[in-house]
């Protein structure tokens, strides 16, 4: 296991000496460890969220070149938002 010298903010040392204090975490390295598996995660759903960004992009790019749109006044762009929310949600309830 590589070893690394790492300087903390007085904040973030009180931070990681709470936490081996409190008995969740042996030893810093493990609150560490923990800090970094989770920004791993977090860093991998951001990318995530960022493909599915992409590809919805880039199918409504192709539905306008194909004149797949309809044209909304402005006064109703609310009551559309929300007529998609209510059917988005409706398909998710319908997934659990």
């Amino acid at each position: 296991m590589a070893t690394r010298n790492v300087v903390l903010t007085d904040h973030l040392e009180k931070v990681v000496n709470d936490l081996v204090l409190s008995g969740r975490y042996q030893n810093a390295s493990e609150v560490l460890r923990e800090g970094l598996r989770l920004l791993e995660k977090r860093e991998a759903e951001e990318a995530a969220k960022l493909d599915a960004l992409r590809h919805a992009t880039s199918i409504g790019l192709m539905d306008l070149e194909q004149g797949r749109f309809i044209e909304v006044r402005s006064e109703d762009l609310g009551n559309l938002l929300a007529d998609i929310g209510n059917q988005a949600a409706q398909s998710v309830a319908e997934k659990h």
